[in-house]
C-alpha cells in the first residue's frame, strides 16, 4: 500500500527549508506542503502560549490540506508546542531534536557549543537531552539573537552576518569547543560563514539529516509511506508574508535534489485562518 497524501512541514519562517532539503533527499517519492510563518517570525522570544497558538493554527491548516504527518521544522516550536500538538491531534508529529548527544559523544576536548534561540534553551527537550547526554562535558551555549532575521531578510552572506557570528562564536572558542550544534533551522544557511570563522577541527552539527531519517522511520512504521517509485510529487509553499526569500532558498535546494520546477507552487501573504 502507498499513501500519496503530502507531508506537512512548518517553521517560524524560511529556516525549515534546511530540513525540507533533507526530507526530499530521504523521501524522494513524497509530496510536501510547507508553511513559513514569516509574518510572525521570529518565534524565539515569544511566550509558550503564543507559540502553541500559532503552531495549532498552522497545524489546522495542514490537516485541512490532508497531510498525513507533520514535521515541526522549527526548534523553538518543537520545544514550546510539540507536546501540546501530540495531545490534541491524531497525526504523527516529528520534531527537531537538539543534537547534543552526537556532540557529547564525539567531543575530544570535552567542550561543546550550542547556538540556538532563547525559546529552544527553555524547552523540555533541550533540558532533558543536556542532562542525559552532556552532564560530563562543558556546554557553552549562546543565544543567536538577530540571526533568524538575517535569513528572513536575505542577508546571510553579508559583513553584518559575519560580524554577528564572530561575536557569538568567540566565547565558544575560548571554551575550547570542538563541536558546534546548530539549534535553529535557520542557522545551517550560515554554514559557509561558520566554516570561514571556525578552526578546521571544529565540527558543525546540523540535526536536519537525523530528522529526515526519523520521518522516514515514522512513515514506514505507521504505514504512511508512498512506496510507489516515480510517482507524481508536488511541492506547495505557503507563507504568511511574501515568498521572495522562500523562493530563493527553494531554488538553491533544487540544485542539490531533483525537484521539478513545474510541480512547485508558491502562495504568499497567506492567512491560515482564511484559507
Amino acid at each position: 500500500m502507498s499513501d500519496t497524501r503530502p507531508i506537512g512541514v512548518f517553521d517560524s519562517g524560511t529556516g525549515g527549508i534546511s530540513v525540507f532539503q533533507e526530507l526530499v533527499k530521504h523521501l524522494p517519492n513524497e509530496s510536501f506542503v510547507y508553511f513559513a510563518d514569516s509574518a510572525n517570525c521570529p518565534y524565539g522570544s515569544k511566550t509558550q502560549e503564543k507559540i502553541i497558538e500559532l503552531s495549532s493554527r498552522i497545524v489546522d491548516f495542514l490537516v485541512r490540506k490532508d497531510c498525513k504527518a507533520i514535521v515541526v521544522a522549527c526548534n523553538t516550536a518543537t520545544a514550546g508546542a510539540i507536546d501540546w500538538l501530540r495531545m490534541h491531534y491524531n497525526i504523527p508529529f516529528i520534531g527537531m531534536e537538539p543534537a547534543i548527544k552526537p556532540a557529547a559523544l564525539n567531543t575530544k576536548t570535552r567542550s561543546i557549543g550550542v547556538l540556538a534561540t532563547a525559546g529552544t534553551f527553555k524547552g523540555r527537550l533541550y533540558i532533558e537531552t543536556s542532562r542525559r547526554y552532556a552532564s560530563d562535558v562543558n556546554v557553552c551555549y549562546q543565544v543567536g539573537e538577530g540571526l533568524v532575521e538575517l535569513v528572513e531578510q536575505d542577508r546571510v552572506n553579508t559583513p553584518e552576518a559575519e560580524v554577528l557570528l564572530k561575536t557569538y562564536i568567540k566565547p565558544m572558542l575560548d571554551c575550547n569547543i570542538d563541536q558546534l550544534v546548530l539549534g535553529c533551522t535557520h542557522y545551517p544557511f550560515f554554514k559557509p560563514l561558520l566554516k570561514k570563522i571556525l578552526p578546521p577541527d571544529v565540527d558543525i552539527i546540523d540535526p536536519a539529516p537525523a530528522v529526515a531519517k526519523q520521518t522516514q522511520k515514522v512513515l514506514k512504521e505507521s504505514h504512511l509511506a508512498n512506496s510507489k517509485e516515480n510517482s507524481f510529487t508536488s511541492f506547495q509553499f505557503y507563507s504568511s508574508s511574501d515568498t521572495r526569500v522562500l523562493e530563493k532558498l527553494v531554488e538553491a535546494v533544487r540544485k542539490e535534489v531533483p525537484i521539478n520546477k513545474q510541480n512547485i507552487r508558491y502562495i504568499g501573504n497567506f492567512n491560515v485562518l482564511n484559507d
